[in-house]
């Protein structure tokens, strides 16, 4: 069972509710947007560097003003004022073409039961996705595992926060926006950098290793982890 004064469980998505090789995942995502944007006059290169700049842009974020606009500021400077018209184009390609990416990614049929479970038993689930994509593609990447934003009491954006993973302000916005104090919140997630961040918050931590991700080596053996499937058992839903 959950150490009896949590209430509250954040779950990254991609990795941990969401299978994924990110490699195969990243060249489908930008193969797919390559081939939207090019009607319009863009060249895959330059957009897929742009796009790189602007995620990048996002991830240093200081919390000044939303990853939305420091991303599609940041995206206009490099390929002009003129592509910010094609916002409504991305918005679609999110809630459309997105779908393609599903190829590279897995599927995981204890997602659904693990926040239907921890809801019914009275714990509010929070998503904390790292916020560099549109709510929209969000909405998209949740349906592949039987998933919705309104299935969780709070989601992360790029339109609603202004910092983003591995910096640990992104879990202190997380606790302002919500009003949860650290010590009622476990965050569930793959990637040894990012989601470990929640430690420095105060923030307990919970790293599934299916898709684990530990890009710097860091030493995680201090760190609860486990399977997905670990995991429902750990919070006595298996």
């Amino acid at each position: 069972m959950l150490e009896p004064q949590i209430t509250t469980v954040l779950f990254d998505l991609d990795g941990t509710l969401l299978p994924m090789d990110t490699e195969g995942f990243t060249k489908a995502y930008f193969a797919l947007l390559a081939k939207k944007a090019a009607p319009y006059g863009y060249q895959p290169e330059p957009l897929v560097a742009a796009v790189w700049k602007g995620t990048k842009a996002m991830v240093k974020n200081d919390g000044t003003q939303p990853n939305d606009a420091r991303f599609w500021d940041t995206f206009a400077g490099e390929l002009g004022e003129d592509v910010k018209r094609l916002r409504p184009e991305f918005d679609s390609f999110y809630a459309n073409e997105f779908h393609g990416a599903k190829t590279a990614c897995g599927e995981n049929p204890w997602a659904k039961k693990a926040v239907d479970g921890l809801k019914a038993r009275g714990y509010d689930v929070i998503l904390a996705t790292n916020p560099i994509f549109p709510l929209v593609g969000v909405r998209t990447r949740l349906s592949w595992i039987g998933l919705a934003p309104e299935d969780f009491s709070h989601v992360t954006a790029y339109e609603n926060y202004t910092t983003c993973k591995p910096n640990p302000e992104y879990y202190g916005e997380i606790l302002r926006n919500t009003g949860k104090r650290p010590e009622e919140c476990l965050m569930v997630g793959n990637d040894a950098l990012e989601d470990t961040a929640a430690l420095q918050k105060g923030i307990g931590v919970y790293l599934v290793t299916d898709c684990l991700l530990n890009p710097t080596g860091r030493d995680i053996s201090q760190v609860s982890q486990g399977s997905f499937q670990d995991f429902l058992a750990m919070a006595g839903l298996a």
